[in-house]
């Protein structure tokens, strides 16, 4: 197995949730961990948290929908550690609603996030990574990314375009860059609260009772970075043992 220690990884959507869980997690095995959101109180408490407990981590603004952004958070990155070997590409919005309700700026609010930030992600980091010769690049999707559920259609189509992407980089990348898509069940997050339209609010909430908790994706994200280096875990998809749909 890999060790995780001292390699240099970048989380967008640190701020919470799944972000939050990968980070801590992966600081407390040693990882130099560069977090990105933009609530930028928390990153900074969640900084001096890792910290406190001995770990390594740097924060900052970021937009995913900005690509000078996620450029500027690759720079901190090289410029404090040298180097990145991992991107996990993890920040979203889900903001669910029926089609006839035609709630536009919602729909352009998860394609700029949920596609573009992601394409922002890769286009930032994959030229560092190919001058470097290695490189790890993780895209966190959604069981949306396989089925489409009723509410859920932009979004899952946002995801299927993430698992898209994945698979044509994963394709395109090269010798020494792996590609990973990770793809959480229902999950510990506050991306329901994104939610404005009351059907679909309520029945995301019935559908949540089954969460598990944002760790559980922290650690598939941990056994993808770690594997062997001739080894490229593909897809992962991480969900309750109860959620059977």
């Amino acid at each position: 197995m890999l060790p995780i220690k001292d390699k240099v990884i970048i989380i967008t959507g640190a701020s919470s949730g799944i972000g939050e869980a990968t980070a801590r997690l992966l600081a407390s095995r040693g990882a130099h961990v560069v977090l990105g959101a933009r609530r930028t109180e928390r990153l900074k408490a969640l900084v001096s948290a890792i910290e406190a407990d001995g770990g390594s981590a740097v924060h900052q603004a970021l937009d995913v929908t900005d690509p000078k952004q996620m450029e500027a958070i690759v720079a901190l990155a090289r410029k404090q550690y040298g180097r990145v070997d991992v991107l996990v590409n993890n920040a979203g919005v889900m903001p669910l609603s029926p089609l006839e309700a035609l709630k536009i700026d919602e729909w352009n609010r998860m394609i700029d996030v949920n596609i573009r930030g992601v394409l922002h992600g890769i286009a930032a980091v994959l030229p560092v990574m190919k001058a470097q010769g290695t490189g790890q690049i993780v895209n966190i999707a959604s069981i949306g990314a396989y089925e489409v559920s009723p509410t859920a259609a932009v979004y899952c189509a946002t995801k299927y375009a993430v698992r898209a992407i994945t698979e044509g980089l994963r394709l395109e990348a090269g010798p020494g860059i792996r590609v990973t898509l990770v793809s959480p069940g229902v999950t510990e997050s506050e991306l329901a609260d994104s939610i404005s339209d009351a059907g679909a609010a309520a029945l995301m909430k019935e559908y949540r009772r089954h969460a598990i908790p944002a760790s559980a994706i922290a650690g598939a994200i941990a056994y993808a970075i770690e594997q062997p280096a001739d080894v490229d875990v593909n897809e992962l998809v991480v969900r309750p043992a109860a959620q059977r749909a």
